[in-house]
């Protein structure tokens, strides 16, 4: 099966010199259809830089990234760009919602930018936000939501149209139990449909929820296993 996301040996060094850091290092790493792969490690292990490269907000010092079977580097800001609003879903730590536009309008600007009518825009928007359980916040704005509410905001958006590809990185972490299991029963139904979804999280009972588990550590692929191991591995120290 042809992946939807692909590295091949993927190095991004940030810096030069003595204050030269080595973010990854010669990583290669896939996600396919209907796959859910957790990503974990400890801080400064080159996690959220993966996310950041495979969707396009960033490019590799060495090796390739592949969408679709499209190399990112090669498609320029403007490609990257379309890309996003396409196909690619992604959730950020700071959730990087638009103050000015209100729950919907921010939900719905990804379409609407990339050409789809406002009024079918927000529609769709609007049945993310449902999905997600705050259809009754759709014309709020984020300053006059809670930190978890925004949170799924930005879960809707990454998620909204025909998001081959799911990035998201601590996607729970402002989201109490119960509800960041129901954001986890989300992705994984997402990528139960079709999509490939790569999720970073700290916490096993996360990973669970996925078909692979990749371990990280200085930069590099330390450990790859199936989810119902990750405690185990947690317990003997992998991410220590």
């Amino acid at each position: 099966m042809t992946a939807v996301l692909q590295l091949r040996e993927v190095t991004r060094v940030h810096g030069a010199g003595e204050t030269e850091v080595h973010a990854l290092r010669s990583v290669s790493f896939a996600a396919h259809p209907g796959e859910l792969v957790a990503v974990m490690g400890p801080s400064g292990s080159g996690k959220s830089t993966l996310l950041t490269l495979a969707g396009g907000l960033d490019t590799p010092t060495a090796g390739t990234v592949t969408v679709e079977g499209q190399d990112l580097a090669a498609l320029g800001a403007a490609g990257r760009a379309r890309a996003r609003r396409t196909s690619i879903g992604f959730v950020f730590q700071d959730f990087n919602l638009i103050p000015a536009l209100t729950a919907v309008e921010n939900v719905a600007l990804p379409l609407e930018l990339d050409g789809v009518r406002s009024r079918t825009a927000r529609a769709t928007a609007r049945r993310a936000l449902e999905e997600v359980g705050i259809a009754d916040l759709a014309d709020r704005f984020p300053d006059h939501m809670s930190g978890g509410q925004q949170q799924r905001v930005a879960i809707a958006r990454a998620v909204v149209g025909d998001r081959r590809l799911i990035l998201a990185d601590e996607p729970t972490g402002a989201l109490d139990s119960e509800t960041g299991e129901s954001i986890l029963r989300l992705l994984r139904a997402r990528c139960d449909a079709g999509a490939a979804g790569v999720l970073v999280t700290h916490e096993a009972r996360h990973a669970a929820w996925a078909d692979r588990v990749v371990f990280l550590r200085d930069g590099v692929v330390v450990d790859e296993t199936g989810a119902d191991r990750a405690d185990a591995l947690l317990d003997a120290g992998a991410t220590q």
